[in-house]
Formats: C-alpha cells, sequence, structure tokens
C-alpha cells in the first residue's frame, strides 16, 4: 500500500471515529428527551386499542381520536384536582406524625421494643442501628450531604413534574397522528416487502399496545382493592397508599411485592399502637400477590401478550438493568415483539434454506 493511500485510509478512518464520538455524544445530551419521546409512543400505542375498539363500534376514527384523548385529559385533571391534594394532606400528616414519633424519647423507645418484638435481634438489633442513625445525624458533615441530597430530590421532582407533561402533550399527539406515522413509517419499505413488513408492524404495534393495557388493569385493580380493604381495617392515609399500590404495580414482577412491602412498613410506623391493623395489611397483601400471580396476571396477561415465563423474568431483568424502570416498564412487550419477527421472518427463512 502507498503512502498516500494509507494517509488517505487513515484520515477516512480518524473522521469516521470522530463522526461517531459526536453522534455518540448527541444521543447521550438528547436521552432525556428520547426518553420523553419513547415513553409517549409507548402509552399512545396502549390508547391505540381503545380508538380500535371505539372503531369496530362504527364510531368515526376522529370520534373515537376525540373521546379518547378527552379521556385521557379527563384522567389527568381528575388526578390532579382530586387525588393529588388528598395525598399531599396525607403525605403531610404522615411526615408530621413521623417528626413528632420520632420527637419523643418515650415514643421513639416504645417503637424501638416494638420492632425488636418482630424483628429477631440476631437477624437486626434495632437498638444498635437507631444509635447509629443518631450518631450519623450529629455530623455537620454528614447533614449537609442530606440537605444536598434534599434539594437533589426536590429538583428531581421538580424535573418529573416538567416530563410529566411534555410525555402527555406528546402522548396526546401521537395518539391523534399515529395511523399518519405509521403509513410514512410504511412508505420507507420497498414495496416488494411492505405487505410482510406492514402485517409484522401491526402485530407489534398490537402486542405493545394490549400490554400497556393489561399492566395498567392490573395496577388499577392493586389500587381500588387496596384503598377499599384499608379504608375498611382502619389504616392511616389509605388514599395515599391506594395511590402507591397502583404506581408500584405498573412495574411487572418486582413492583407488587415492593409496593407491598413499602406500604406494611409504613403502617408500622403509622400505627405503632394497632399492630392490629399492621397484621390484617401485611396478611392481606400476602394473600393478594398470590391472587395476582396465579389467577389475575395469567387472565389478563395472556391475553395481551402470550410471552413465556422465563422469557418475561428475563426481558425484565435486563430491562431493569438497562433503563430502570423505564427498561422493566417496556422489556416485555419489546421481547413479544423479537418473539414475533423472530416466528414470523427468521424461522421461514430458515425453513426455505
Amino acid at each position: 500500500m502507498k503512502l498516500q493511500n494509507a494517509f488517505r485510509f487513515g484520515l477516512f478512518g480518524g473522521l469516521g471515529v470522530l463522526v461517531a464520538l459526536l453522534i455518540g455524544g448527541a444521543i447521550a445530551s438528547l436521552a432525556t428527551i428520547l426518553t420523553y419521546i419513547g415513553a409517549a409512543i409507548f402509552i399512545a400505542l396502549g390508547l391505540d386499542p381503545i380508538v380500535s375498539w371505539l372503531e369496530s363500534r362504527k364510531w368515526p376514527r376522529w370520534a373515537a381520536i376525540l373521546t379518547v384523548l378527552a379521556g385521557v385529559l379527563g384522567l389527568f385533571t381528575g388526578l390532579i384536582f382530586a387525588i393529588v391534594p388528598v395525598i399531599v394532606e396525607q403525605v403531610s400528616r404522615l411526615v408530621q406524625q413521623i417528626v413528632d414519633l420520632l420527637g419523643s424519647v418515650r415514643s421513639l423507645d416504645e417503637l424501638i421494643v416494638t420492632l425488636q418484638a418482630f424483628v429477631p435481634i440476631e437477624l437486626l438489633d434495632v437498638q444498635q442501628a437507631v444509635d447509629g442513625a443518631i450518631e450519623f445525624l450529629q455530623d455537620p458533615a454528614n447533614l449537609a450531604e442530606i440537605g444536598g441530597g434534599v434539594l437533589g430530590v426536590g429538583i428531581g421532582i421538580a424535573s418529573g413534574v416538567f416530563g410529566g407533561l411534555i410525555i402527555l402533550i406528546l402522548t396526546l399527539y401521537f395518539v391523534a397522528s399515529l395511523a399518519s406515522m405509521k403509513h410514512a413509517l410504511y412508505r420507507l419499505v420497498p414495496a416488494s416487502r411492505r405487505t410482510t413488513f406492514v402485517g409484522i408492524a401491526e402485530q407489534v404495534s398490537s402486542a405493545v399496545g394490549r400490554y400497556v393495557v393489561g399492566q395498567a388493569s392490573l395496577a388499577l385493580v392493586n389500587g381500588v382493592l387496596s384503598f377499599v380493604f384499608l379504608s375498611i381495617i382502619g389504616a392511616e392515609y389509605p388514599a395515599l397508599f391506594a395511590f402507591v399500590a397502583f404506581l408500584f404495580s405498573l412495574v411487572p414482577l418486582v413492583g407488587t411485592l415492593s409496593g407491598s412491602i413499602l406500604i406494611v412498613l409504613t403502617q408500622l410506623i403509622a400505627n405503632p399502637d394497632s399492630m392490629s391493623t399492621v397484621i390484617a395489611a401485611a396478611i392481606y397483601y400476602l394473600i393478594y400477590m398470590q391472587v395476582e400471580a396465579y389467577l389475575l396476571s395469567p387472565n389478563i396477561m395472556n391475553r395481551a401478550v402470550k410471552v413465556p415465563g422465563s422469557v418475561v423474568v428475563i426481558a425484565a431483568l435486563v430491562g431493569g438493568t438497562l433503563l430502570g424502570v423505564l427498561g422493566a416498564l417496556i422489556a416485555i412487550p419489546v421481547a413479544a415483539s423479537v418473539l414475533i419477527i423472530i416466528d414470523q421472518v427468521v424461522v421461514p427463512r430458515q425453513e426455505r434454506l
């Protein structure tokens, strides 16, 4: 190879690496925006089956879209003006109750004794843990670190609210223009392969939509039943914990378990003098998790996405590791989409060889 050709090859190779780094940096800078867009498309695909269902009932598409959009806006407005004030008020009461409890040495001692009665001292020495926490809080450097963490949490909450509004706006736009977006995408595929591509794309879109509807249904069932049961047993802050149960249930596999543990532990703090309420809540969530795992989830999700159980677990673990909560949410429909592509593209191609 001549020196001139080698220099040219190295120059173009270096430029290619530089362009790749620039593209990677741009994608990293736009990661948050891309996440908002992905979440909005994901939700829009979940609302599309409702639009299709209304169309199957002889509704004009524009009327079906307007109805769904009005329902989304109505739900969001109701959440803001009806549920959120109750949750904020109950959170304030819960925080004040915790502050009052920690401010009373006698109550704190009683709480330590109560907790130790339920936790073997070999597993956890509650008194030693509390003493370590108090010693940690007495260090000014640690207090400064906690203050910075609280500020970061506040900024994170504000960013989350702003991101939620952006996702809502994008979702409304994507729901209204989903058909035209699909049509534009299909036109980019060569005509000879367009029919097959459209068929697979529609199956993937339908699988994602059914999964979103199924997971939201499971979360709604958990939230409603939690509110009813917690109200019946006289638990503290039933609306707040029903909302917590709903949010955690949106996360597949571990969401219901994590939310149930959080609710029971918080009830233990909020009801130190009513252990029967805490025990009743713990028993209820143990029973509900079995009902959801063996009755509700198979009947709802098997109709939504036909994915083997082992693939569900692996997909959720991989998605959660790569993209956190959002990755866990989209992992199962992505796995269903991959299975559809393998079944209708890869396998037939292998059969022809």
